[in-house]
């Protein structure tokens, strides 16, 4: 018996993972079994399903005094994932295991009472820690492995149960996964931007949001067909690059929100929270931080429908993640950075009983202009100025209703928008968008003429642009140019550019 052993883990903090060393010692003494290096409940209670998959998986366990520490015991760690790793530990100590391949992979499990490992979150994030940090190879869960596969590179050993991880480990087996597979299956959505009947402003407004990733607002009335906009608005976004899909894979697998049948994110996340949702669900956060509504939405749509009927305390929590595209949540023991790269698309009526633009037809608003002004200042000045694009969108009338004419399908907006997003990538060398360039790239790529800038003057001068406003309107002109193709900011754009703002 060598008393003393090290495995190598991991846990993660945010979305990022980092590697734990489970040190295990065997000693004389009174028996005992204790856990130490800041785990919480879940770990402290790991000593006993440990202890019963040991016994139930046809090892003996020493009567002895066993000290775990998980190091750096500074951090603080949570979960079941240093079930395995722990058994390991003292199976290496008790000179069950052979010491060859220890310090060769990174081991995370959940272990039942019967010595089955069970799937935990953040697999991949480990994986990623695993293959930064030189180490060969990986032992996780089975039903883990096609989402640790994503990485290569190294080893991927799949386990079912303590015993099968012991016999890899004293290399009698080499487990392998076995299935299911599923086959490639093209992603098609069920809906389709050609179901809109008329709003042809607003389905440009929505491609122009698309093609550079800048956040949008629909006004308009019930049944304008502003959530059918916003619901369509994934069907013209390009598919996820191989980084992208993998950082989105991260971000869930932390949340424990990975599908068991399909545990990759290819599909670009569309979040529609409901508007009675706190700030923490919605910017994250907790005792120890997890990722909200808006990181969940990384790489995708955040679409809060009814804006106007959110909390302002909810609201003005997105003023920094729309600018910075990240979400710092700091608390005494921590502090956390979230992804946030979304796009922000909402949806609301501009007045209380939402008839504010109907212009005929039997109903009407029946607001006051006090109820009016109070409704309109529900979104504040600093919200509605980080926000590029801001329409408002009336009922369709009838005859658009009937009208059976074949309306522009998702597909063909999509290769506008695909096009249009290569030139970016092109021009800021990276996966960059026009709505996420600095100052001095709107300085360097957004140039115009003097005619256009004696127009941008004017309507800064009569609508009392802030320098942001300003900033956006540049930023929405270069996109409609890139839209057409062509390397300069012309008159036209600038024109259209700020039909989509209000001030």
């Amino acid at each position: 018996m060598k008393m003393l052993s090290r495995i190598i883990s991991s846990s993660y903090i945010g979305v990022d993972a980092y590697i734990v060393n489970v040190e295990v010692d065997i000693s004389n003494g009174l028996p005992n079994f204790s856990i130490v290096g800041l785990g919480d409940t879940a770990i402290s209670e790991s000593k006993e399903r440990v202890r019963a998959a040991i016994k139930n998986s046809d090892f003996f366990m020493v009567p002895k005094k066993i000290v775990v520490n998980l190091s750096p015991a500074d951090i603080k760690k949570e979960g079941a994932s240093f079930d395995l790793p722990i058994a390991i530990g003292i199976l290496n100590s008790m000179g069950m295991i052979e010491d060859k391949k220890i310090d060769s992979y990174l081991i995370i499990g959940e272990l039942s009472l019967t010595g089955e490992v069970n799937k935990v979150k953040g697999v991949i994030n480990s994986v990623i820690a695993a293959k930064e940090n030189n180490i060969k190879g990986v032992i996780i869960p089975y039903e883990n492995y096609k989402e640790a596969d994503m990485i290569k590179g190294l080893d991927i050993i799949p386990v079912k149960n303590l015993r099968e991880t012991v016999d890899f480990l004293n290399d009698e087996i080499v487990p392998k996964y076995e299935g299911p597979f599923d086959e490639e299956i093209e992603f098609k959505f069920d809906i389709d931007f050609d179901e809109v009947k008329g709003q042809e402003k607003a389905k440009r407004a929505m491609e122009i949001a698309a093609a550079g990733g800048h956040n949008i607002l629909l006004n308009g009335s019930p049944g304008a067909g502003k959530s059918m906009l916003a619901k369509r608005i994934c069907t013209i976004l390009p598919e996820m690059t191989e980084e992208e899909i993998i950082e989105t894979t991260k971000i869930y697998s932390i949340a424990g929100l990975l599908l068991k049948n399909n545990p990759i994110i290819k599909a670009r996340p569309f979040r529609s929270p409901h508007h009675t949702l706190s700030d923490i669900a919605l910017i994250g956060g907790g005792r120890y931080p997890k990722p909200g509504e808006i990181t969940l939405a990384h790489n995708g749509v955040l679409f809060l429908d009814e804006l106007s009927e959110f909390s302002k305390k909810v609201l003005e929590v997105l003023r920094q993640p729309l600018e910075d595209k990240v979400v710092t949540i700091s608390r005494a023991n921590a502090s956390n950075d979230f992804p946030a790269n979304f796009m922000l698309v909402g949806a609301s009526n501009p007045c209380p009983c939402g008839y504010l633009y109907e212009e005929h037809g039997t109903k009407t608003c029946t607001c006051s202009l006090a109820q009016i002004e109070k409704y309109s200042k529900k979104l504040s000045g600093p919200i509605l100025d980080r926000i590029d694009i801001n329409i408002d969108i009336k009922r369709v009338s009838e005859d658009d209703m009937l009208n059976n004419l074949p309306s522009e399908k998702s597909e063909s907006i999509k290769k506008r928008v695909i096009s249009a997003r290569k030139i970016q990538y092109s021009r800021y060398k990276g996966l960059k968008l026009n709505a996420n360039i600095s100052g001095r790239e709107i300085k360097k790529y957004c140039n115009i003429d003097e005619d256009s800038k004696n127009i941008l003057k004017l309507a800064a001068q009569k609508y009392s642009f802030s320098g942001r406003a300003f900033d956006k309107i540049l930023k929405i002109s270069r996109t409609i140019a890139d839209l057409e193709g062509v390397e300069n900011i012309r008159r036209e754009h600038i024109l259209e550019a700020l039909s989509y703002r209000k001030g």
